[in-house]
């Protein structure tokens, strides 16, 4: 099983940025499409964004389009979500989960189950 490694949430105001990073213990970890997904209080594990392995190809749920950005190190095996105009509605406690496939659309399932702690993001107004 990879282990994954979420780090960087914070407390911050709306308007705020943050950049989480995800770290594996994974050798091949280029192998892997990567993803970014978060859980607020009381919803489901939500799908946010994802990159293909290269980097060259990622796409995004509608709520982060145009504010967030994914890019991932394959030398340094990092994963990388880059938050800017954060809103209320993004307190969620955020995780990293790596892919089986990069399908022209992300489906439900397409993760992995190897879950991490994640990282608590929270933006006040």
């Amino acid at each position: 099983q990879v282990q994954l490694v979420e780090s960087g949430g914070g407390s911050v105001q709306a308007g705020g940025s943050l950049r989480l990073e995800c770290t594996s213990s994974e050798p091949s970890f280029s192998a892997y499409v990567m993803a970014w997904f978060r859980q607020a209080p009381g919803k489901d594990r939500q799908f946010i964004a994802r990159i293909d392995r290269r980097g060259n190809e990622s796409d995004y749920t509608d709520s982060a389009k145009g504010r967030f950005t994914i890019s991932r190190n394959n030398a340094e095996n990092t994963l990388y979500l880059q938050m800017s105009n954060l809103k209320v509605e993004d307190t969620a406690v955020y995780y990293c989960q790596a892919l089986r496939y990069y399908r022209p659309v992300y489906q439900v399932g397409d993760e992995f189950d190897w879950w991490g702690q994640g990282t608590q993001v929270t933006v006040s107004s």
